[in-house]
C-alpha cells in the first residue's frame, strides 16, 4: 500500500496544490497523511483571544477537508506564520524527518521553491534536506505542487519559474477538491481573485486542457526513483 506525506506550510495549502490528487489517492488505496508546519493565523491583526478562535476554527477545517478527501491523519505544528525564515532551517527540518520516519511515505507532495509566501519556500528548502536521497531512505518522488495566490504572484527573474512537468487528471475528483475548499471558506476570496472558488476551477480546467483532460493538477517533479 502507498503512503503518501503532504507537507505544506498552512492549512488551505493541500487542498489548493493536491486536493484533487488526493482524492484520487485514496481511492486507489493509498494512506495519505498531511501536515501543517505553521500556525497560518497569527500574522494576522487582533488580539490573542481572537487570533486563537480563528486558529481552533481553522484547523477544524483543516480536519474537515481532510476527511473529504480521504486522508488517513492530521498533524498541526506551531511554527510562527509568515515569519519561518525567522526559525533555523534545521529546527524545520528536526521535525519533518521525525514525520518522515513515522509515516515512511514513498511520496512527499510540497510546495514550490519559487512562492511569494516565505513558509512556502522554507518549507520547500528543508523537504529538499529532509528527503535527501540516502541509501534505505523511504522516499522515492517528490512532487512540488501551486498554490494560487502564492506561486503566480512572483516577479519575473525573482525565483525560480514553477513549470510542471508532472499532471494529474483529476476530472472525477474535481467536486471532491471544491467541497474540501468549502470547508475553509473563511479563507477564499470573492472572484477574480485566484484563490476563490472560480479561480480554483478555472485553473483546474486551464491545467487540465493543457493536456488533454477535463481537469488536473499541476506539479513539478522534484525526484523519482523507480
Amino acid at each position: 500500500m502507498r503512503s503518501i506525506l503532504v507537507l505544506a506550510a498552512h492549512p488551505d495549502d493541500e487542498v489548493l496544490g493536491c486536493g484533487g490528487t488526493l482524492a484520487k489517492l485514496a481511492d486507489e488505496g493509498a494512506t495519505i497523511h498531511v501536515a501543517f508546519l505553521a500556525d497560518g493565523v497569527f500574522s494576522r491583526e487582533g488580539d490573542a483571544g481572537v487570533q486563537q478562535a480563528e486558529l481552533t476554527a481553522r484547523r477544524a477545517a483543516a480536519q474537515k477537508a481532510c476527511d473529504i478527501l480521504g486522508v488517513k491523519s492530521v498533524f498541526f505544528g506551531e511554527f510562527p506564520d509568515n515569519r519561518m525564515d525567522t526559525i533555523a532551517l534545521l529546527d524545520i527540518i528536526k521535525p519533518i524527518e521525525a514525520l518522515i520516519a513515522r509515516y515512511h511515505p514513498d511520496t512527499v507532495f510540497t510546495h514550490h521553491a519559487g512562492d511569494v509566501n516565505v513558509d512556502h519556500r522554507r518549507t520547500h528548502e528543508a523537504i529538499v534536506t529532509a528527503c535527501r536521497p540516502q541509501c534505505g531512505h523511504p522516499v522515492k518522488t517528490v512532487l512540488c505542487f501551486e498554490v494560487p495566490s502564492s506561486t503566480e504572484w512572483q516577479l519575473p527573474g525573482s525565483a525560480p519559474v514553477f513549470s510542471p512537468n508532472w499532471f494529474v487528471d483529476i476530472s472525477n475528483t474535481l467536486d471532491r477538491k471544491l467541497a474540501a475548499l468549502n470547508a475553509y471558506a473563511a479563507e477564499l476570496h470573492a472572484w477574480p481573485h485566484p484563490r476563490s472558488l472560480q479561480g480554483v476551477l478555472h485553473l483546474a480546467h486551464w491545467r487540465g486542457a493543457t493536456v488533454g483532460v477535463d481537469a488536473a493538477e499541476a506539479f513539478i517533479l522534484g525526484r523519482q526513483l523507480a
